[in-house]
């Protein structure tokens, strides 16, 4: 019962990141031009938000199978989804401070 719930959350989770992840790569590609700075700041919360995928995919895996290939593979999703989760969520605060200064740079 408690693995079926598990099992709900993470598939919720995947489907979730997948989304936010499609819908933060939309918002980067419709960014003018003359804003470089916000479309950095969408492309690192896109790689969040897939970072997030990679660790739910993997927690996920490790509750659907038994073996030591699946505790290998998920544990390599796991470290890595939690590796890009962390690098862009960095670069998201980093870019987040400019967006301000870049809109009134350019509101001329």
């Amino acid at each position: 019962m408690l693995g079926s719930n598990l099992n709900f959350i993470f598939v919720f989770l995947v489907i979730a990141s997948g989304v936010f992840y499609f819908y933060f790569k939309t918002r980067q590609f419709r960014t003018r031009q003359v804003f470089p700075i916000r479309k950095k700041m969408y492309a690192s919360m896109a790689g969040s938000s897939l970072g997030g995928l990679l660790v739910s995919f993997g927690c996920n895996q490790i509750i659907l199978f038994d073996g030591l290939a699946t505790y290998v593979i998920a544990a390599i999703f796991i470290l890595f989804g939690a590796y890009v989760l962390v690098f862009n969520y960095k670069a998201y605060k980093h870019y987040r401070s400019f967006v301000d200064e870049e809109t009134a740079l350019n509101e001329n």
